[in-house]
């Protein structure tokens, strides 16, 4: 029987870690959210500046046209949803169409 190095147990022992504590589609996503200065408002399930992303899935959970609202409205920004600070708006030279729905669509199913 072969030996496996504690090293190599170590490491897959961190990344199935990490793997089970990410929701899914995250490592997708994560460089998105980084690029367009997402995360220093907000974070998946903590609200920070902003609400968490799974405060903002619930919220609009079952609505038809959820990814069009939020896409509309990560554009233009706004405040009073959840709270007196402001979101900036987010133009497309900050995050391109594709990319805003594809983090849209990943942060409604949180």
């Amino acid at each position: 029987m072969k030996r496996v190095s504690p090293l190599l147990l170590g490491t897959a022992a961190a990344a199935l870690a990490l793997s089970l504590s990410a929701p899914a589609g995250a490592q997708s996503v994560e460089p998105i959210l980084k690029k367009a200065n997402c995360l220093t408002c907000h974070t998946v399930d903590k609200k920070l500046v902003g609400p968490s992303y799974k405060e903002v899935a619930a919220k609009h959970k079952g609505q038809a046209d959820a990814v069009a609202k939020l896409m509309e409205k990560v554009r233009k920004g706004g405040s009073g949803v959840y709270g007196p600070v402001p979101m900036p708006p987010n133009p497309t030279t900050a995050i391109s169409d594709a990319e805003l729905k594809t983090v849209v669509e990943w942060v409604m199913k949180q």
